[in-house]
């Protein structure tokens, strides 16, 4: 993965990162060689099937219904079936690094979603509306996809601590931003962003706001006000003239890169 997860203890396998592969026992990791792989028994909750080059996921997974891990990283998928939403226990999907155009309405049964959903580095544009319905979600990565707008359904997973949405086509972000009440990190670097819109204020469990790499004119004063910053990236913004509050910011403690 691409962009790790800062600050939040969520139960992941960070070997991944590190080229190898996975199985699982009695809920313990355990590297595979790939031919095991795609013959083991699952006899745990999770499953790690990352870089394995299988273009469709294996039908046997979705009978594994007691799931609650399960990463489909790298492996060229297309299309993720309908049968994804029988694995309601998961709490954890990597989608990452395939070739995803669309996600399966499904998705919204899977009701235990709640620490993490990856699907970062895809050809995605737009996500069901059903996915607003992941209320309990934690963190969502959706970045180096083709987004021009964030998906309105990002707005109502209300229970979102941190969310990357780096390297698309954002213009602008909604104002319905403003509902991510417990939003401690924004990350969406590398867009064509020219502002914020002043319904970030609402976010004030905010403590990291990354915008490198945007064609930023204004930002906000609402920005200012913000209690719990502590970092605000504005490097690679050239066309953005220093609001009068930052150096006020910077005063109170909040590092502000640019």
């Amino acid at each position: 993965m691409s962009d790790t997860i800062n600050q939040l203890a969520f139960p992941w396998p960070e070997a991944i990162d590190d080229g190898f592969s996975f199985g699982v026992t009695k809920g313990v990791f355990t590297q595979l060689e790939p031919e095991t792989m795609l013959t083991m028994e699952v006899a745990a909750t999770r499953l790690s099937l990352w870089k394995q080059h299988l273009r469709h996921v294996p039908d046997w997974v979705w009978g594994h219904t007691e799931l609650e891990t399960l990463v489909l990283a790298e492996n060229e998928l297309t299309d993720i079936p309908n049968k994804i939403g029988s694995l309601k226990k998961l709490r954890t999907l990597d989608l990452g690094h395939n070739q995803l155009t669309g996600l399966p309405s499904t998705l919204i049964d899977l009701t235990a979603l709640t620490d993490f959903l990856y699907l970062h580095d895809n050809l995605l544009a737009s996500l069901p509306s059903s996915l607003g319905g992941l209320r309990r979600l934690r963190y969502l990565n959706i970045s180096k996809n083709v987004f021009e707008v964030l998906p309105e359904p990002v707005s109502d997973m209300v229970s979102l601590i941190e969310l990357r949405a780096s390297d698309n086509r954002l213009t602008s972000l909604p104002d319905s931003i403003g509902r991510l009440s417990l939003l401690r990190g924004l990350h969406v670097r590398n867009n064509q962003l020219a502002s914020l819109p002043d319904s970030i204020g609402a976010l004030q469990e905010l403590r990291q706001i990354d915008l490198r790499g945007n064609p930023l004119t204004r930002l906000p004063a609402a920005v200012s006000h913000l209690p719990r910053l502590q970092k605000l990236d504005l490097r690679w913004t050239s066309t953005l003239a220093p609001p009068a509050w930052i150096e006020a910011l910077e005063a109170r403690g909040c590092s502000v890169y640019r």
